[in-house]
């Protein structure tokens, strides 16, 4: 097999549609196509892209098609795992490397959130950059109002309590201090607050829940706003230095401001605001708290939104990556809308979820959605001492915080 890479903007949708039989499989990543294609088919390929003026990038690597696997990775988790992988595209949180499949099942980490493998499909688009759906004359006055309460000096002070912790391992005294300390700022803010006990390895954490109830007509739907507030030094162990400013302090203090911005709203439908324990172990947090829903709970959650990683600049422009599955393409849809009409962020989309608490609502067919950093690079300094708060894009954080807060006001509503 051959491979290339082309520009996105350069080359037909499909190069099949360019030249039907070139015999070409293409997968979007982003602003670019990789191209696979076997040998005595490549003029095919060569063909279609000087017809459409394309910069093809013919790769000198060569391999069978059964060894192609794409990364989907968290922060450089998996090249700094295994810096001698061969990366035949690097796109950040996504990566097509040679591996023997025998390896690669080996280094799979499943949901545990560091790097997920799987084969590379055929065709089809790994995450996508699309045109914006909405403009700013769909600015609703009531939306704007609520937006405009995001500021940078609450959520930087939330923050930076959060990174004081020396860790927030989930079973840890200091993580039981910073659920503590979220839950009285929440309830403080006047939502009823609860903890809810989860195991972790054998040990014991616990979810930070908070309730504001709406003032619609019941039955009410509930929309849900979620972080991760533990973190972790992979390389030190559970009492190492894992200030977490990115990973996750970013996510959760965006909670904190957004249950700082709708404090008095009136609302329709129900909001609840949760911080995840035991992300970093492998979802253990957000998985307990979906099983424990019965199916009339479950049926009541109108989306889930999700934040893990909103503060490190990545790309030339803020960008954001918005993440879900079929099943949650409307809130992506949605997503999408409020950060072209309430924010100057870039959206990227994805289909492909791994690697944080959303998955744990979708495998239970309840639509929810990460919004995390944009790709294209990707943060180094997770899961280490490194990751403090002078990584931290404040700007990029405000306006992933702007998009969501947008999204979910519109969601939950607002009274007559």
């Amino acid at each position: 097999m051959r491979y290339a890479i082309s520009p996105v903007s350069a080359v037909a949708e499909r190069t099949e549609t360019a030249d039907p039989d070139s015999g070409t499989q293409s997968i979007r990543f982003g602003d670019v196509w990789f191209h696979m294609t076997d040998e005595p088919r490549w003029g095919g390929l060569a063909k279609a892209a000087r017809r459409s003026g394309a910069a093809l990038k013919r790769l000198s690597h060569s391999t069978p098609r059964r060894r192609l696997h794409m990364v989907v990775q968290k922060g450089r988790l998996f090249q700094q795992a295994h810096p001698d992988a061969h990366v035949l595209l690097d796109k950040g949180r996504y990566l097509v490397v040679d591996l023997d499949p025998r390896k690669a099942k080996k280094w799979d980490q499943g949901h545990r959130p560091c790097f997920a493998i799987r084969p590379l499909p055929e065709t089809g688009v790994a995450f996508d950059a699309p045109a914006p759906r909405a403009s700013r004359s769909a600015v609703l006055p009531w939306v704007q109002t609520l937006v405009n309460r995001i500021a940078r000096a609450p959520f930087e002070t939330d923050l930076k309590q959060l990174v004081a912790f020396p860790t927030r391992f989930s079973t840890s005294l200091h993580y039981a201090g910073a659920a503590k300390l979220a839950r009285t700022h929440l309830k403080q803010l006047g939502f009823q607050t609860r903890l809810q006990t989860s195991t972790v390895n054998g040990g014991s954490s616990s979810n930070v829940i908070a309730d504001k109830a709406g003032q619609g007509p019941t039955p009410r739907g509930v929309v849900i706003v979620g972080a991760h507030l533990d973190s972790i030094n992979i390389a030190g162990g559970p009492t190492a230095l894992a200030p977490g400013a990115d990973d996750d302090g970013s996510g959760s203090a965006g909670v904190l401001s957004i249950a700082r911005a709708v404090k008095n709203h009136a609302a329709v439908h129900d909001l609840r605001l949760i911080l995840f324990g035991g992300e970093e172990e492998g979802l253990f947090g957000s998985q307990q708290y979906v099983a424990s829903l019965s199916s009339a709970q479950r049926k009541r959650i109108r989306a889930v939104v999700h934040m893990d990683m909103i503060a490190t600049l990545n790309t030339a422009q803020p960008t954001v990556l918005l993440e879900g599955a079929t099943l949650s393409q409307s809130v992506i849809d949605g997503l999408a809308d409020a950060a072209a009409t309430y924010s100057q962020l870039k959206v990227q989309t994805s289909l492909h979820p791994f690697n944080s608490d959303h998955v744990s609502f979708l495998d239970a067919n309840i639509p929810a959605v990460l919004t995390i950093e944009g790709t294209d690079d990707a943060n180094q300094n997770i899961h280490s001492a490194n990751d403090t708060l002078a990584h931290i894009n404040f700007d990029l954080a405000l306006e992933v915080l702007r998009m969501n807060l947008a999204f979910v006001a519109q969601a939950i509503g607002k009274m007559p």
